[in-house]
């Protein structure tokens, strides 16, 4: 029999973790990134003895392969990957070649949405943790999938999904899927078509069976409009803020409900905003689908640490309050995040724009926001739609789009760094991002 030939695209944390599960499992490996390959990855491609190319893609090579592992981060509508689906090689994501290779009883929670998927899953984890789970976290954050189960397998895997790794999962079942809300995101990697940024999503509860657990918020339009029990039969675990029949948690006089019974105050709960309420339900629900005790859930919901870049605190300088929310790159998430403030507001946007439509912040932007920074290289959009209700002002770097903040804020006042967007005009990603407006901050 010969050795299956794979392919991965792509040589950053999944591809070089998906590059070393192949080679471990005995299959001839190339790995190929039209861009640079980060010298840490490089490193470990060489010490396995792994082939592979940077800044360029060898097609006779690539179109050779009996399968190919792509990188999410690579649109279909690249001429490598048009040129894959005309020669019709099957295309798997890093988390589906993970998931064959499973250790019998390994067990999964797959998370997604359009916000809160990140907190949620490193809350789930934290639960998880705190209840003595061996969970480990894997997906669009953490280490690769891949490489622990080939290096280092765990019990559990707390996996956060984004739409374009579900693209390309096929047979994968998850024991528990959370979908936390579908709102518009990533629309140019979806025709520009609601439906099938949707029908991606929705491809997390996929193969799953009676058994399995299906969480999801009850007030979510998009996902209670479609036939859910035609997709799975997985058993459903509804959460809203408010407490009604047919929940499996809520908040009802001042604490925390599971099953219609008080978990915790929701004083002590460690994330504030409504926001974190409900990742904080998706979160405990997940964790007890895992076998974690009602206890140890409301242990860990009241130690939590709050996630990088989501709200967090980046100082206060001459009585203004800085908050870092770099991770706000859609406008369901910066409504989120405007949502929980009391003050004054100057608000940065801007970025690498993904089909936004601002509506939805109006009515927030007029009642709490003072005056709005955009901070990209391409603000027309932003100005000629904010001009008429609030003061703009253009920029084209941080450094700027800071100096024109201070300018801006008072004492009392808040500068929000929530910018709707996608970082990739002037930053490498939304972590750059907030890390350089935290250091622009500490500066002042």
């Amino acid at each position: 029999m010969s050795q299956k030939k794979i392919v991965v695209l792509g040589a950053g944390e999944s591809g070089t973790g998906a590059a070393i599960l192949a080679k471990d499992k005995g299959m001839h490996v190339f790995l190929s990134d039209y861009g640079t390959v980060a010298p840490r990855y490089a490193a470990m491609l060489d010490a396995e003895g792994i082939e592979w190319e940077q800044g360029t893609h060898t097609m006779q090579r690539i179109l050779d392969a009996d399968e190919i592992v792509k990188s999410p981060g690579i649109a279909d509508t690249t001429p490598v990957m048009k040129a894959v689906r005309e020669r019709g090689i099957h295309v798997v994501s890093e988390i589906e070649f993970a998931g064959r290779f499973f250790p019998e009883g390994t067990r999964t929670v797959c998370i997604t949405g359009s916000n809160g998927k990140t907190t949620t899953t490193m809350l789930t984890r934290h639960i998880l943790h705190h209840a003595g789970i061996d969970a480990s976290l894997a997906g669009n954050i953490g280490r690769s999938l891949a490489l622990q189960v080939a290096r280092e397998p765990h019990a559990v895997y707390v996996i956060e999904l984004s739409s374009f790794q579900l693209d390309n999962m096929y047979d994968f079942r998850a024991d528990t899927a959370v979908i936390m809300n579908i709102t518009p995101d990533h629309l140019d990697r979806y025709d520009y078509k609601m439906e099938n940024y949707v029908d991606a999503k929705l491809r997390i509860v996929r193969n799953m069976r009676p058994s399995d657990t299906f969480i999801h918020w009850a007030d979510d339009p998009v996902v209670m409009a479609r036939d859910l029990r035609a997709l799975t039969p997985a058993a459903d675990r509804l959460f809203a803020i408010t407490s009604r029949p047919g929940l499996a948690a809520c908040f009802a006089g001042g604490s925390l409900m599971l099953d219609g019974s008080p978990l915790m105050p929701e004083a002590e709960l460690s994330l504030p905003g409504e926001h974190n309420r409900l990742n904080s339900m998706a979160a405990a629900l997940a964790a007890e689908s895992m076998g974690a005790a009602r206890e140890a859930i409301a242990e860990a919901l009241a130690t939590f640490a709050p996630v990088e870049h989501r709200l967090e605190p980046a100082g206060t300088v001459d009585g203004v309050r800085w908050i870092n929310d770099s991770k706000a790159t859609n406008v369901n998430s910066c409504f989120y995040a405007l949502g929980a403030m009391t003050t004054p507001t100057v608000l940065i946007l801007g970025g690498k724009d993904k089909g936004n439509d601002y509506s939805e912040i109006l009515p927030l932007v007029r009642d709490k926001v003072k005056a709005i920074v955009a901070m990209g290289l391409h603000n027309e959009k932003i100005v000629d739609y904010f001009s008429p209700y609030v003061p703009v002002v253009s920029t084209a770097s941080l450094a700027d789009a800071v100096a024109a903040c201070r300018s801006l804020a008072v004492a009392g006042d808040t500068v929000l760094l929530s910018p709707c967007c996608a970082s990739f005009d002037l930053f490498t990603s939304y972590e750059d991002r907030g890390h350089r407006f935290k250091n622009a901050v500490k500066n002042l």
